[in-house]
């Protein structure tokens, strides 16, 4: 079934240098090995009218100074500071002055952010989500999304992680309780 681009939105989750690129603190292969098919399905996507969303994860230095139990820091290290090139998004990115970028500062990139309203003000509904980590930010803001009523699809093949199994249960997990999961392929848009 063909998306209507005027209530779609591709939303790509973290493709920064501290997840894609051999430098990054929290480098991952397979991150950076779909960073081709990201940029593949934003253009297709852009061409054909649909909206586009990158997220950033970036954390101020002292943001878990006074964490009782959430500290990212103490779980993956420092990673993605404000202000440093980790935070930066892939340089392959084509990130133009319509997109919107979101500035996160947890694995959901609802939680605390503009997102929602402004989805909701320019009337999107289905949400193609790819990025990384499969496991981690794609699934907390994929599973947010769904439970705000958005249609979250979960383009499986632009999608990075660690472990393939982390990518297969997102995936699973995703296609059982709250979204879909599609192929780049299969992602067509009406026009």
């Amino acid at each position: 079934m063909p998306y209507d681009p005027d209530s779609t939105a591709i939303v790509v989750i973290d493709m920064q240098n501290g997840f894609c690129h051999p430098d990054g603190s929290l480098y991952a292969p397979r991150s950076e090995a779909v960073v081709d098919d990201v940029v593949a399905l934003v253009d297709r996507a852009r061409e054909d009218g649909a909206q586009i969303v990158y997220t950033r994860d970036v954390h101020p230095p002292e943001q878990f100074d006074d964490a009782y139990y959430y500290d990212e820091f103490d779980r993956w290290g420092e990673h993605v500071l404000e202000g440093s090139r980790e935070a930066e998004l892939v340089e392959e990115l084509d990130v133009r002055e319509a997109d919107h970028v979101v500035e996160k500062h947890t694995y959901d990139a609802f939680h605390e952010t503009e997102l929602d309203g402004w989805l909701s003000a320019r009337g999107i509904d289905d949400l193609l989500v790819c990025g990384t980590l499969a496991n981690v930010c794609v699934l907390h803001t994929a599973g947010s999304a769904g439970l705000r009523d958005y249609r979250p699809v979960l383009v499986e093949d632009a999608i990075g992680y660690i472990e393939a199994e982390h990518r297969e249960y997102a995936l699973d997990h995703a296609d059982f309780l709250f979204g879909e999961v599609t192929t780049r392929e299969d992602v067509a848009f009406d026009r």
